[in-house]
């Protein structure tokens, strides 16, 4: 990468709106490049080591782009994934997030966050993955996501996995085999079976 640095080139490099001096060292480019960024106002310093490309317009998932950067080792999940896949009316006013048991909370998160902790084949089992503003994160799918809404209905109750799953099913989010095997997946198959036996496969 040659000292002329813009967001257009860092953009074709694979670089998305939100980043960290880590993710430009693979490209050969320092800390004091990244300052001269900021002073051309190409770059935002978001603090905590956190930057944004200034020209990279605003979206809905500007806030996941952002925890997305800042936490590379996270799921997006519960009622965070709902919204972002349009199942039920939940607008969380918390990023909602899942880490390894084993992993660190971050110190000094760009957003408010929620943290459950997955371990084992959880961390892998219907996780899609997704960009947002150029920014790659992971996101349960739809069928993961209605199920766990069951797993953690103590966290936020009963009401919203009902509505999860009605709604998912009404639009064809999920279907109700989707739903088994992500149970089966996540040993909920009883907790799902109750609701989903009076229902057509």
């Amino acid at each position: 990468m040659t000292s002329t640095l813009d967001a257009e080139r860092l953009q074709e490099a694979g670089i998305g709106a939100f980043f960290r001096p880590r993710d430009l060292s693979p490209l050969g480019i320092s800390h004091r490049q990244i300052q001269a960024l900021v002073s051309r106002g190409i770059a935002e310093d978001f603090g905590n080591g956190l930057y944004r490309l200034t020209e990279v317009d605003a979206t809905e998932l500007e806030t996941t782009a952002m925890v997305a950067a800042a936490v590379p080792n996270s799921v997006v999940c519960l009622l965070t994934a709902l919204c972002i896949h349009e199942i039920g009316t939940q607008l969380p006013p918390e990023t909602w997030i899942a880490l390894d048991r084993k992993a660190r909370k971050p110190m000094h998160p760009p957003a408010r966050l929620r943290i459950v902790r997955f371990s084992g084949p959880m961390l892998t089992y219907g996780v899609q993955h997704r960009t947002a503003l150029g920014v790659p994160f992971r996101i349960t799918s739809p069928a993961r996501t209605v199920v766990d809404c069951f797993r953690y209905r103590n966290k936020f109750g009963l009401d919203i996995a009902l509505e999860a799953l009605d709604d998912g099913l009404r639009t064809r989010a999920v279907t109700v085999s989707e739903l088994m095997r992500a149970a089966e997946a996540c040993r909920a198959r009883t907790v799902m079976q109750t609701y989903l036996t009076p229902l057509p496969p």
